[in-house]
């Protein structure tokens, strides 16, 4: 009996962290949306934000993976999506003709500026409140 009480204990715990992670993606994709982007765009731009500080750094594709709660080729998808708009560029690594860095535009570093308090105001409203 006890190992059914534990095991529905955490059954709970998961199902209340799914729902908060979907209310959150929702929240962030809603606020996004008119500015063309998505949850999962503005994570990746994010990161290289992070990754590729300042203007002209390049980060590996391979680093973005295991950040990016998404399969590669999906990444890979995304990445294209951001290029077409002209966000990101991606180029081929020398060294490893199989790596592929990817580096903020001008145009992705202004709008990701612009949309951080916007995705930071829905963290603090969907996880906080």
């Amino acid at each position: 009996m006890a190992v059914n009480a534990a095991g529905a204990r955490l059954e709970e715990q998961w199902r209340d962290i799914l729902a908060v992670h979907a209310r959150t993606m929702c929240e962030i994709d809603r606020v996004l949306h008119p500015h063309g982007l998505g949850a999962s765009d503005f994570e990746v731009l994010d990161i290289l934000v992070t990754e590729a500080p300042a203007e002209g750094d390049l980060c590996r594709v391979q680093n973005l993976v295991g950040r990016v709660h998404l399969s590669q080729s999906a990444l890979s998808r995304l990445i294209g999506r951001l290029e077409k708009d002209g966000l990101v560029e991606r180029s081929v690594c020398m060294e490893d003709r199989r790596g592929v860095w990817v580096t903020l535009t001008g145009k992705g570093r202004a709008l990701h500026a612009e949309v951080l308090p916007l995705q930071r105001d829905a963290l603090e409203r969907t996880l906080r409140g």
